[in-house]
């Protein structure tokens, strides 16, 4: 996985308001807690409103406000059909959609997709 995709991972687990421990997100993300401790370092940079330290835990310090998208519901029907469709099969592609689907789900919930009904 790449940082970039670590990154938003972890901002979707910090983003339910509790204190987690480095080991806690590094075993969510399969890397090493010392990575995670460079990428909370990375987040702060960045802007993010990241609180914590080695050996204690991580938070976000308030809610993180995504930008809307854009998109008709008819658009956003579409796509959802389409990512179920693909999420259904096997291989990285559907690995993708599913995905994909995840982030539909949290950044616009006007999807009506819940993360417990989403595929594995």
């Amino acid at each position: 996985m790449n940082r970039d995709d670590r990154i938003f991972d972890l901002i979707q687990i910090l983003r339910d308001g509790r204190l987690h421990t480095a080991a806690e997100l590094a075993l969510a993300t399969g890397v090493s807690t010392r990575t995670i401790w460079r990428d909370m370092g990375v987040m702060a940079r960045s802007g993010l409103p990241v609180d914590g330290e080695r050996g204690l835990g991580y938070i976000l310090r308030s809610p993180l406000l995504l930008p809307p998208t854009l998109m008709t519901q008819d658009e956003l029907d579409a796509l959802v059909e389409g990512l179920t469709h693909v999420s259904a099969a096997e291989g990285p592609r559907a690995r993708a959609a599913r995905n994909l689907l995840a982030k539909v789900a949290t950044l616009m919930p006007q999807a009506g997709l819940a993360h417990d009904d989403l595929p594995d």
